[in-house]
């Protein structure tokens, strides 16, 4: 059984991965600093949880865009789990071509992200992934890692209007049946919502026009992916667990 860990700047997301298949996920919230000792405690629980014992897991993968922990994180596995975690870059194989100016820019979410999508469509691909940033990742029919659109978030976008005006307050992030309000919350909703889709739809179709793919598979994913997803045709599927089912591809590949 494979344990992959997504460290992002907003979660840590962990993943059971056995026969190719994610069996469970367990989310927290990223806060530095946390001891090795209080990551064992989610580990455990984790672990627990899905009637997984630490000697059951055979390697641990962990794609990390949050290197002030990584240090305690690594720690924990080692102490908990008898293994020593391997970190996801650019330069290890995953089955993909970067051609872009410095690889070594290249956040380890956008790797698996794309090592995934590569191996389960074999075909051209945009993956939107809604985190603290929105990047919308394209490859090609080839496996060339093209290039990279990268966003201010939903919910970023939402706290800078609110943070910065005195008299809006703080919404719910969902969107309202009009794009016209009637009060406060139902506008700012509106504003945040309709005008982040348009910037979806927007970005994909200047891709897809720039690449010349009109046809390519758009995939959506992380925290607001859902609820983005749910709203425009230009996005094909959700796939929560593509982190996940991305590190799974790149373990299979640098063990073999």
């Amino acid at each position: 059984m494979l344990l992959t860990i997504d460290v992002g700047n907003t979660n840590i997301a962990m993943g059971l991965v056995k026969d190719d298949k994610v069996i469970g996920t367990y989310r927290l919230t990223t806060k530095t600093p946390r001891t090795s000792d209080e990551y064992g405690i989610y580990l455990n629980n984790f672990l627990q949880n899905n009637h997984c014992t630490p000697e059951e897991i055979e390697d641990v993968m962990i794609s990390s865009v949050v290197p002030n922990i990584n240090y305690s994180l690594s720690s924990c596995i080692i102490k908990y789990i008898s293994k020593t975690p391997v970190f996801v870059d650019a330069f290890m194989p995953c089955g993909l071509d970067f051609q872009v100016d410095n690889p070594a820019e290249i956040g380890a979410d956008l790797v698996v992200d794309m090592a995934a999508a590569y191996a389960l469509y074999g075909t051209s691909c945009i993956v939107i992934d809604f985190g603290t940033a929105t990047t919308y990742s394209y490859i090609t029919r080839e496996g060339v890692f093209a290039g990279v659109t990268i966003s201010p978030g939903v919910r970023a976008t939402a706290a800078a209007l609110t943070g910065n005006a005195a008299m809006l307050p703080e919404v719910e992030l969902r969107k309202p049946k009009k794009v016209l309000g009637k009060n406060t919350v139902a506008c700012i909703q509106a504003g945040v919502m309709y005008g982040y889709i348009g910037q979806v739809e927007y970005i994909v179709k200047a891709i897809k026009d720039e690449m010349n793919d009109p046809e390519c598979r758009v995939v959506a994913t992380g925290g607001m992916g859902r609820t983005i997803a749910a709203q425009t045709s230009c996005i094909d599927e959700y796939d929560p667990d593509i982190a996940y089912k991305g590190m799974n591809v790149i373990y299979h590949l640098n063990k073999a």
